[in-house]
């Protein structure tokens, strides 16, 4: 990084993202369109090469052009923009990569470009640095030459990358040259360079220049610095500009929104102008003059008009005063790994704000399996800012709900869902600028995924880091969409994977997520201090040892929140309760009856037959949460409600038993 002392960041850091109002689309038809035309155009003059129907330096021209159009379609398949659906993401980037540069393969040149993303203008981790940072003499070499440091760059992380990747990029790599000896040996090696290397070189040198020099060089800011002058706008001439990049001219819409189609940037520039010049965006003309805000501003004073910035969108709790059970149709259930399947809902419109839920919330499914009723609590593990209601169930052998789940729930079938419950999230701000860690094993990715996608969507000054433990690459839940988040957040989400199974994985994350485990990555990766808030999620031995852990390290007890597969039942002692009387409030009704000695406050409203909320009876779901109003209780054990909640006067019913005569309690609360 340059050693240049800089003055702090301004203000940006204290304002949320603006919202881009663009959404990846189901299929991106200008990237379809640029595609077709692009491998049209390489066709012909391929034919043409081949024929002698154009001048050398015609073909040369036009095969260029077609690789430098197919590298904005390798560049939106490497965010996932192209398409909702994952496959046709990497079926383009598969074919733009081998035209743009056969050398690496695509799955390599995504992790390459993300790490571009997270580490802008980094000398040291920046793989593209290399160009944006050179001398101004040497650019003429390093341009061309831009997919050299790409694959050192790849050589130095080999071991961070699949198996399948690896062996894609060796076997392209391998191919390449096969190719190249080939045609060398039986003459055909400058038909080859016509065709393929010169273009291929041309390409590459418009491509370091435009895509990377113009809009980094001379900025010393890392994306981890200050997001908005990491890279630039470059602004003026925009009716032959724009189409001539692709739309690059705005490439600070791209590195702020790199989820964004790259036809939608300037709309989405337009659409917050205001909020980005306030945030101190770099701009630049298209003649390298740099211009502050009120320059800008009085530059577009002749050009155009400002436009409306649109608040970020806030998740909402359920409104539902007490929670109640609903007959909802699945909509979906795919399979997630070979022993866990994701299950979404379709949630009807009269019932959403029922069903809206925050962040680390869960729900409760019962339904009827051979005339023998089952209720599971599972996490929530969609975003709490999408329209989408979703849980993942992970199949335990024998278990009875989770067997069902996996072999004979269907798109159609209908299950009984509880209405939202649950608080392992914390509250969320636009404006607010944190660091948050999630840490969770196995299944305990579903509240976690939940968490950090809300959080990063809501708080755009907010960064995350996620640890999470599995055997291997395949038993993952999520693969894929954590791979997608950490593509859409590169500068703000960390991902540390630690695998038990996986012979291949680094040495200094293989193995479990335990207190050793941890303990490494606070001495290496981590500071207590830096974080403000932590989440775990996970098996009750290894979540309440890290929490032993950090609280020793000086994390603040009401900032390590846990939640547990299930909590675990304790013996049952009435010599130690008395007999109550208890009063319910229960969805606007009042209820009373007796408690037997040694019963909890749920138990006796079960045997008094009302449909109290519960689940877990363990103490770690805190589905059966209410408010004590009069009288008082002791809980045996609670993993589910903070400091905080309990000196409001919560308690969780399941853990209940009074310790005064009288005691009255309101689930409505």
């Amino acid at each position: 990084m340059s050693a240049t002392t800089k003055q702090p960041a301004p203000a940006a850091s204290r304002h949320a993202l603006p919202d881009p109002g663009e959404s990846v689309p189901t299929i991106s038809w200008p990237i379809v369109g640029i595609f077709s035309g692009a491998i049209a155009v390489f066709a012909f003059s391929t034919w043409a090469a081949l024929t002698d129907r154009l001048p050398v330096p015609v073909t040369v021209v036009l095969s260029a052009t077609a690789v430098f159009v197919l590298f904005t379609v390798l560049h939106d398949a490497s965010h996932y923009s192209i398409s909702t659906h994952r496959w046709v993401n990497v079926a383009f980037g598969r074919v733009a990569m081998f035209f743009v540069s056969p050398l690496i393969s695509f799955k390599s040149f995504a992790f390459i470009h993300i790490e571009h993303h997270r580490n802008t203008n980094d000398d040291e981790n920046d793989p593209d640095h290399f160009v944006s940072s050179a001398p101004w003499w040497q650019l003429p070499i390093r341009f061309p030459a831009m997919d050299v440091p790409y694959i050192g760059f790849l050589v130095r992380n080999v071991r961070r990358r699949p198996r399948a990747e690896v062996l894609e990029t060796a076997t392209l790599m391998t191919f390449s040259l096969t190719v190249i000896v080939w045609a060398a040996f039986t003459g055909n090696l400058w038909t080859l360079a016509v065709i393929c290397l010169i273009p291929g070189r041309v390409a590459m040198f418009v491509l370091a220049w435009w895509f990377d020099w113009l809009p980094h060089h001379d900025l010393e800011d890392t994306q981890q610095e200050n997001r908005y002058r990491a890279t630039r706008n470059r602004v003026g001439s925009e009716w032959v500009l724009t189409p001539l990049l692709l739309s690059q001219n705005y490439h600070l819409v791209h590195h702020l929104h790199p989820s964004i189609p790259f036809h939608r940037y300037v709309a989405t520039w337009r659409r917050n102008e205001e909020a980005y010049l306030e945030r101190d965006a770099a701009i630049g003309t298209v003649f390298g003059q740099q211009l502050d805000p009120d320059e800008y501003r009085e530059w577009k004073r002749i050009n155009g008009k400002l436009a409306r910035v649109l608040p970020v969108r806030m998740p909402e709790r359920s409104s539902a005063h007490a929670a109640v059970f609903y007959p909802i149709r699945v909509a979906s259930a795919d399979r997630l790994t070979d022993d866990s399947v994701l299950i979404s809902f379709d949630v009807p419109d009269d019932l959403r704000d029922e069903f809206s839920f925050e962040a680390g919330q869960h729900i409760t499914v019962r339904t009827d399996l051979g005339g023998e009723g089952v209720r599971r609590n599972y996490s929530i593990c969609s975003s709490a800012t999408s329209d989408t209601l979703s849980i993942a169930v992970k199949h335990i052998p024998g278990g009875a709900f989770s067997t069902f789940a996996m072999e004979q729930l269907r798109a159609g079938d209908t299950l009984e869902l509880m209405t939202p419950t649950g608080s392992f999230g914390t509250p969320l701000h636009p404006l607010a600028t944190k660091n948050y860690v999630a840490i969770a094993a196995g299944s305990g990715i579903t509240p976690a995924l939940s968490i950090l996608a809300t959080t990063l969507a809501v708080e755009t000054e907010s960064r995350f880091t996620l640890i999470y433990g599995n055997r291997d690459a395949d038993s993952t839940m999520f693969r894929d969409e954590l791979d997608d988040l950490e593509a859409q957040y590169a500068d703000r989400l960390r991902i540390i994977h630690v695998r038990s199974r996986d012979p291949r994985h680094p040495a200094h994350l293989r193995g479990r997520v335990d207190r050793p485990r941890l303990e490494q990555l606070l001495d290496v990766e981590l500071t207590v201090a830096s974080v403000d808030d932590w989440f775990m999620c996970g098996p009750f031995e290894m979540v309440t040892d890290l929490r032993e852990l950090l609280i020793e390290r000086g994390a603040e007890p009401d900032r390590v929140h846990v939640e547990l597969f299930h909590g675990y039942q304790t013996r049952k002692v009435a010599d130690d309760f008395s007999a109550a009387t208890v009063a319910v409030t229960l969805r606007g009704r009042q209820h009373e009856f007796a408690l037997a000695a040694g019963d909890t406050v749920l138990e006796s409203a079960l045997k008094a037959r009302l449909d109290a909320p519960y689940a877990c009876l363990g103490g770690a779901c805190g589905t059966c949460k209410a408010k004590v109003l009069l009288g008082s209780v002791a809980m045996e054990q609670n993993f589910a409600l903070s400091p905080a909640v309990v000196d409001d006067g919560y308690v969780l019913t399941c853990q209940s038993h009074p310790t005064t005569p009288t005691v009255t309690v309101d689930y409505d609360a």
